[in-house]
């Protein structure tokens, strides 16, 4: 990042190679629309690339930039809540459809493929549901991974409010998939 601040374009092209894919999804999975979603990211690098300066050398990048990323995403919530369009759960399957073809295994059966989507599916519209503050936090700490400190830092909340926002989180997708989870317990 220090390199891109001097305006060193094959720094940024390699910054942008790195965490595109990560971008794109956190984004996808906070609006529920992968179109949007490349859109938005393609905002995040932009930004990223004009506020270069603003880059405090020794912070971690990944922190700086999935708060750039998950702002991006907030207003975006907002905007459509004012427009009423809220989720498109067209959206959201072709997203899970997206990454059922990335994790597709060749040798599994074509019925367990079609249940493992569908599960996907179900998940993916449960984890819509989930209010915003509280998705972000999940998603963050379940699907990309961060720690509790990056994700306070991303969200400028305290560390007690992250934990309690994941938690809940947790606890609305549990309620919500418990039939879910009773007709897997069946089978």
């Amino acid at each position: 990042m220090a390199r891109v601040a001097d305006e060193d374009e094959r720094s940024y092209t390699e910054l942008v190679r790195r965490f595109q894919g990560r971008v794109t999804n956190l984004i996808s999975r906070v609006l529920n629309d992968r179109n949007g979603a490349d859109d938005l990211a393609q905002e995040t690098f932009v930004r990223v690339f004009v506020h270069r300066r603003n880059y405090r050398r020794g912070s971690k990048f990944s922190t700086w930039i999935f708060t750039i990323a998950a702002n991006l995403a907030k207003n975006e919530i907002r905007r459509r809540v004012r427009r009423r369009n809220w989720f498109s759960l067209d959206a959201m399957t072709e997203v899970l459809h997206d990454s059922m073809g990335q994790l597709a295994d060749p040798a599994e059966g074509r019925e367990a493929g079609m249940e493992r989507e569908q599960l996907q599916g179900e998940v993916g519209r449960a984890i819509a549901t989930v209010p915003e503050k509280y998705r972000l936090a999940l998603v963050l700490r379940d699907i990309e991974g961060l720690a509790y400190e990056e994700i306070a830092e991303v969200l400028g909340v305290p560390g007690g409010t992250v934990r309690s926002r994941i938690n809940r989180a947790r606890s609305m997708l549990k309620r919500k998939l418990q039939p879910l989870l009773r007709k897997q317990e069946k089978a």
